[in-house]
Formats: structure tokens, sequence, C-alpha cells
């Protein structure tokens, strides 16, 4: 454990005073060491967020350091981050989930090439069925039968659960008390969007949903005929 004179001036003064208040970014790296103090802060984060599978949140991206850093000093990093990569095939974007380096949407086709398996297809049903689950949210299976006009087969939601894109969140008030579905954060994150309110109008989302997942050509499912 270091002494107190081994500590940053900062520190030493915020202890005295009987603070416990996040140290900042001039306190990690000597004065003179770095020409810009965000600069090993930047190097850090690239690192990890380039080594990471998922998109990871601040918290989980102060936990990475030796220091506790206050939110406003890892997001100007980030920032400054983001744009030292623009231009660039790769991209750091900040979704639902957090923060994540990805391709960009117009080299993806590339990528292709290199891994020739076919993403998941959904039928049009799964499809309605989202999109339904996402504008209305949250909704019980029942709702969206009724506003679909057809019986949504059990395994449409299962897909969906098992794709990350819809969850659980409780229960509806009424007798049998049916599940409550709404969309994940990985169901923005894998759209681009960080929020619900970024989600584009009904048609727009139907179109971004089938460039997506490459929708199989199965016919919609009837409605039941009217006695």
């Amino acid at each position: 454990m270091p002494k107190p004179d081994d500590l940053p001036a900062t520190s030493r003064r915020s202890r005295a005073r009987g603070e416990d208040k996040p140290i900042e970014s001039h306190d990690l790296f000597p004065e003179g060491e770095l020409e810009n103090p965000l600069t090993g802060i930047k190097r850090i984060l690239e690192t990890v967020l380039l080594a990471g599978s998922a998109p990871m949140t601040l918290g989980e991206l102060k936990k990475v350091f030796d220091a506790e850093l206050a939110n406003d000093i890892l997001r100007r990093a980030l920032e400054e981050l983001q744009s030292d990569w623009q231009g660039r095939g790769v991209e750091l974007v900040f979704l639902a989930e957090g923060w994540r380096f990805q391709t960009r949407p117009e080299y993806q086709h590339h990528l292709d090439r290199l891994n020739p398996e076919k993403p998941p297809r959904y039928s049009r049903a799964t499809l309605e069925t989202l999109a339904i689950i996402a504008y209305r949210q949250p909704v019980t299976r029942g709702d969206v039968e009724e506003i679909r006009g057809v019986a949504v087969n059990s395994q449409i939601i299962k897909t969906l659960e098992e794709r990350g894109w819809v969850e659980t969140v409780g229960h509806k008030d009424v007798p049998g008390r049916p599940a409550l579905l709404a969309t994940t954060k990985q169901f923005l994150s894998d759209l681009g969007l960080r929020s619900l309110g970024e989600l584009p109008p009904l048609p727009e989302l139907a179109r971004e949903l089938i460039e997506a997942v490459r929708v199989d050509e199965l016919p919609m499912e009837e409605p039941p005929p009217v006695e």
C-alpha cells in the first residue's frame, strides 16, 4: 500500500480533508510524462474495448483502471477515442448496452466473404410479433394475438427470447397472470440504437429488420374466417 508521501498532491490534500473523491486524470500520470493526460487512459480503453466481445458500460470500464476515474474524465476519453477512429473501417459507438468497437456497415459485405454462413432467417410472423412488442411494450402474448388477428405460436416467442431480443419483465395483474414481454438492450444494440426513444417509425423498423435478418419468403398467416 502506498505511503501518504507517495500519493499525488491532489490525493494527499483530499485525504487530509477526509474526502474520498474520484482521482482525476492528472493524478494518474506524473506531470510531463504525457503530453495529453488522456492518452494513457485512451490506450487502456482502446485495448479493453477491442479485446472485448460485448459492449461495456462506464461502470465496467472503470474496473480496468488501478485508480477510480471520474465519469466526466472517462466520457471525455471515450469521445476523443471515438474521434480518433473516424474515417476507419472500424468505429467506436455508444449503444444501449454500452461502448463497443464495430465494423462500419459499408464494409460488412467484405466480411461476409470470410464467413459465408447464412445468418438466422425469420418468418414475417416472427418479425411482426417483434415489431408489436417493440412499439407496444410491455405486452402479453394475448395482446399480440389481438393486434395480429391470429394465434401466436409459442415457438415464435421462444425464438425471440433465444435471440436475446425479447424478455419477460413482469406479469399482468389479471386472471392467469400472463407474462409481460418487452425488448432487451441487446435488441437496441443490434439495431445500433441507445434507447427506445430512437426507434424509427414502424415501416422503417420493418425494413431494417428485414435487411438485418433476411426474412424467409414465407406467407403471412391468413386471419381466421369471420363467422
